[in-house]
């Protein structure tokens, strides 16, 4: 017998599908599945009066090439597309997405991934998975709340609760890799280190990427000159490694047409593209333009707006100094617009704190 659901209970039940739409947390952002290999009709689902039970949705055997895991009626959003599908982990790893089921009761061809009867399912319509690629590896909880959150790879960098954990995501040195990688290795979690990109010597640099570094960070408080740009992007190249890069907001080494010539062309990413709170100070939201460059935002504010005031002290990281130095009034009034009040249409409480913080 068949049976006709309405969009609403459907999604409740199996997520959502092609012609749906999803919001992006709390974003005016909507994201839409273009393909769904679940088949209409044909999805499965644990639980009480639901199809995965022997005999219906899971089969009464392991037949060859089963998956261990079987996460079901997922929302899958990468940069190839946005899709509903079921994921299959198999020996730890994710080994495909496409149709979960019973290859004897249920259509799906060779590129499906079937449940039998030595399968774990997850429900994957009630859950986000997504990976992080900007860590501070400051304390292990943060690897707890990540899991609660559905984040299923963690990388970035750090040496734990120290000055340059919380300023930069890179672990400088092989002995620093090494003793993060030990201290990483009991957490069920995938991670990526990256180690410290700021030189312009090679040596120091491979021998962070023999001792285990996934890539490099360069980053300004290091010192992100155009000589450690070069450096760092050629030796991923020799490596087959990536580059991150946080980038000058003092513009002490060069503007940001002299980071990008650095570049060469090369593919690396840039975190801080707004110009508040990291990057080259005001307009490093030019390299969003750059075929060569995926941007990211990872800053409390916007540039030019009022949440910008709130932030000032994330500049320089040191929000309890008083009375301010020339060079920090400098530094936190990158984000505002030059010859403009910048405490215009701020509380009076709000400017008294400002006239204190930018002069």
């Amino acid at each position: 017998m068949s049976v006709t659901m309405s969009r609403r209970a459907y999604a409740q039940m199996f997520g959502p599908t092609v012609g749906d739409k999803v919001r992006l947390a709390d974003t005016d952002l909507f994201i839409e599945p273009e393909r769904d290999f679940t088949i209409s009709g044909e999805e499965v689902k644990f639980g009480g009066g639901k199809v995965i039970r022997d005999g219906m949705g899971q089969s009464q055997q392991r037949a060859r090439g089963a998956v261990d895991t079987a996460i079901t009626n997922a929302l899958i959003l990468d940069h190839w597309g946005i899709i509903k599908a079921d994921i299959a982990i198999k020996d730890g790893l994710i080994a495909g997405i496409g149709k979960a089921g019973n290859p004897d009761t249920q259509p799906g061809g060779v590129d499906r991934y079937w449940t039998g009867d030595g399968n774990h399912r997850g429900r994957g319509q009630d859950h986000h998975r997504q990976r992080d690629t900007h860590i501070h590896f400051i304390f292990p909880q943060q690897i707890e709340e990540a899991l609660f959150s559905g984040v299923t790879t963690m990388m970035g960098g750090g040496t734990g609760p120290a000055a340059g954990t919380t300023a930069t995501t890179c672990t400088p040195g092989p002995w620093h890799i090494h003793r993060m990688l030990e201290a990483l290795d009991p957490f069920p979690m995938n991670f990526g280190i990256f180690g410290k990109g700021n030189a312009s010597v090679s040596e120091g640099l491979v021998e962070q990427v023999e001792a285990g570094a996934c890539g490099l960070k360069l980053h300004e408080d290091w010192g992100a000159t155009p000589a450690a740009i070069d450096c760092c992007l050629s030796v991923a190249d020799d490596m087959d490694v990536q580059v991150m890069i946080h980038t000058d907001s003092l513009n002490e080494g060069g503007f940001v047409e002299s980071t990008i010539a650095a570049f060469k062309g090369r593919t690396i990413h840039a975190a801080h593209t707004e110009g508040a709170g990291g990057g080259h100070a005001p307009d490093i939201i030019k390299i969003c333009g750059e075929n060569n460059i995926i941007p990211a935002s990872t800053n409390l504010t916007r540039p030019y707006t009022a949440n910008t005031l709130r932030s000032t002290g994330y500049a320089d990281g040191d929000p309890s100094s008083r009375p301010p130095y020339p060079g920090r009034r400098c530094l936190c009034g990158k984000p505002h617009k030059e010859g403009d009040d910048c405490r215009r249409g701020y509380p009076a409480r709000s400017r008294r704190v400002l006239d204190r913080v930018v002069g």
